[in-house]
This record gives structure tokens, sequence and C-alpha cells, in this order.
């Protein structure tokens, strides 16, 4: 190891930290961002429709009345988990793409972030 620094690094430790310092700095202001920013899904054809935001929390879940049929509750409790099940998605797939653009692809290496 060459004195100073550690090869294919080419930088000296001082400047890694200081690369990864700003880059979790970065990373905290993007996870705070996650917590405005809303996704919406919908199922049904619009009958249900819910909101979440990036960190994966419900902000709001819509049933308009035509999708409410006493004789086949499981029709509305199947569209409900469809629509949560693909805003939980879109809101993963948001937050990896808003990750993405600070790691530079680095948090696909396990236990790294």
């Amino acid at each position: 190891m060459a004195r100073g620094g550690f090869p294919g690094f080419g930088g000296n430790m001082g400047n890694l930290m200081k690369q990864a310092q700003k880059m979790q700095k970065e990373m905290a202001k993007v996870q705070e961002g996650l917590e405005e920013k809303t996704v919406e899904a919908s199922s049904g054809g619009g009958a249900i429709t819910v909101v979440a935001t990036g960190k994966k929390e419900l902000k709001e879940i819509s049933i308009k009345p035509e999708a409410v049929d006493p004789d086949d509750v499981e029709m509305l409790q199947d569209l409900i988990l469809a629509a949560v099940n693909e805003a939980l998605r879109q809101a993963d797939e948001m937050a990896a793409n808003e990750m993405g653009k600070v790691t530079g692809g680095l948090g696909g290496i396990p236990g790294l972030f």
C-alpha cells in the first residue's frame, strides 16, 4: 500500500472520509425530502385511491361510494390491498431513485448505507 492512500481510491483517507460525510449529509436531506414527496396509486378503475409518502406512510385512502357493496366486502378489501401495495411499491422506487442520485449506485453494496 502506498503511503498516504489506498490503492484504487485515488486519494488519502482524509479525503475519503470527507466524501463519505458529505454523502451522508446529502442522504439525510434526501430522506427528509421523501417525507414531503407523495405517490398516488389506484385500483378498480379509480374506485380506490391511495396516497403515500416516500417514507411509505399512508396519507390518504379514498373510496368511491360505488366501490362499497355490502354483499362483496372481499372485493373491496382486494381493491384496497392492490392500491396500497402499488403505492408502497412506487414509494420504494421513488426512494431508490432519489438515493441513487446521491450514492451514484453505491447503495447496492450490502451494509454500506
